[in-house]
């Protein structure tokens, strides 16, 4: 054929060359025809694609056979937790449920684990509420329940609870925990007369600066002089109290804000304590450390 092409070539038959040149071209598209469209579908099942269903819930057992049926299969590729579903259940997929795939494809899936994952426990006080309940879930974490407090700062959080006790930022707490906020009501805005805690003792004075709405701040407690005793004798007469109990050692003899100032709910008070001598001194604050840590301790037992 090679000869009869050269032969061709030198009779100068331009006609016949143009008729051969066709002739192969035609041949070559038609090769390249029949590969794509019928050798290659053939060969990697072009056309036929399966949709993804949707896993999402269910249990693995159940998602292997329902893969099976429909000519798919899959990977578990990460863990996760959630308190919507069961241990061991599906939470994400991908390819995403309605996709177009090819038979026998892997789907690759999100399962929950059996137990709960750890997270460091966020930090939330100070933040706004709103701040607290993002954090929370971004952590995995739930929101409990909210109770409000006298404060300035209107649902700024105050306090973080998990069970009913105070937890720190960075403790370890399983994801899907409910978490307790004490929030601030703003009702700290309203402005009222200070009322008198002089002349009590120390615990009355704390339980009436509480029972005001006030937070006990500062506990001072000196030692009385004779000059300071003269001159709280004087004070006791312009307060019309009784003298003797200005004077009494663990009894209050001054506050901060003084007597009719201006204050707010949530605000402290301080109060300055008479102590006869430095032994008197130390079983006093040893009494009012005791008394705050039976309180606290009490606070607990009733929480529980």
């Amino acid at each position: 054929m090679f000869d009869k092409f050269i032969d061709i070539l030198k009779g100068n038959s331009w006609k016949a060359i143009a008729t051969h040149i066709g002739t192969m071209v035609v041949i070559v598209v038609g090769l390249i025809l029949l590969f794509f469209f019928l050798y290659l579908p053939s060969t990697t099942r072009h056309g036929e694609t399966v949709t993804v269903p949707n896993l999402l819930g269910m249990s693995l057992d159940e998602m292997e056979e329902f893969l099976k049926k429909r000519d798919l299969n899959y990977e578990v590729s990460d863990s996760g937790y959630s308190t919507q579903y069961p241990p061991l259940a599906i939470l994400k997929q991908y390819p995403l449920a309605g996709s177009y795939v090819k038979e026998n494809r892997k789907i690759y899936l999100t399962v929950k684990a059996k137990q709960a994952q750890s997270v460091n426990m966020p930090k939330l006080i100070d933040g706004s509420l709103k701040n607290a309940e993002l954090v929370l879930k971004s952590y995995g974490l739930k929101r409990g329940e909210i109770r409000y407090k006298p404060d300035l700062a209107s649902n700024a959080v105050l306090e973080q609870l998990y069970q009913g006790i105070p937890i720190d930022s960075g403790v370890p707490i399983q994801k899907g925990s409910e978490i307790d906020l004490i929030v601030g009501d703003g009702l700290g805005r309203r402005v009222f007369n200070v009322p008198r805690f002089i002349g009590l003792p120390v615990d009355e004075a704390d339980f009436l600066i509480r029972a005001s709405g006030l937070n006990t701040g500062s506990v001072i407690v000196r030692v009385i002089g004779k000059e300071k005793r003269i001159e709280l004798v004087e004070l006791a007469k312009e307060l019309e109290i009784d003298t003797v109990k200005i004077i009494e050692s663990g009894h209050v003899y001054r506050q901060r804000p003084e007597i009719g100032n201006d204050i707010r709910l949530g605000q402290q008070v301080d109060i300055w304590v008479v102590s006869l001598d430095r032994k008197d001194s130390l079983s006093i604050l040893e009494e009012w450390l005791n008394k705050t840590e039976d309180e606290s301790l009490q606070e607990e037992s009733d929480e529980e």
